[in-house]
């Protein structure tokens, strides 16, 4: 059987106990959207968690992290792109820069 790689993670947001399901390369890429952000990764959780709508979380931070990428790559056409981000994504991922 082949191995999923989706890691799931217990965190507490606002002193809720949750888990999150993501595969590696999402949570690596999270990390990095919170380095680049300077926030720690558990605020910009609780801000992907106050800001969506209706998903689950681990969709929510899946959409989330799309849309930086997607956001990356248009600043990089534009000459303004911060490659912190776009270096943790997998070159054979679907959405590589």
């Amino acid at each position: 059987m082949m191995k999923s790689g989706i890691a799931k993670r217990s965190i507490v947001l606002n002193q809720h106990k949750t888990s999150i399901s993501l595969e590696d390369d999402f949570w690596n890429c999270l990390r990095a959207i919170a380095d680049d952000k300077k926030m720690k990764l558990t605020n910009l959780l609780l801000q992907i968690d106050s800001e969506r709508n209706n998903a689950n979380l681990s969709s929510a931070i899946r959409v989330f992290v799309f849309n930086e990428m997607r956001a990356q790559a248009a600043a990089k056409a534009t000459g303004t792109a911060n490659d912190s981000v776009a270096k943790e994504w997998p070159a054979n991922s679907a959405v590589a820069s």
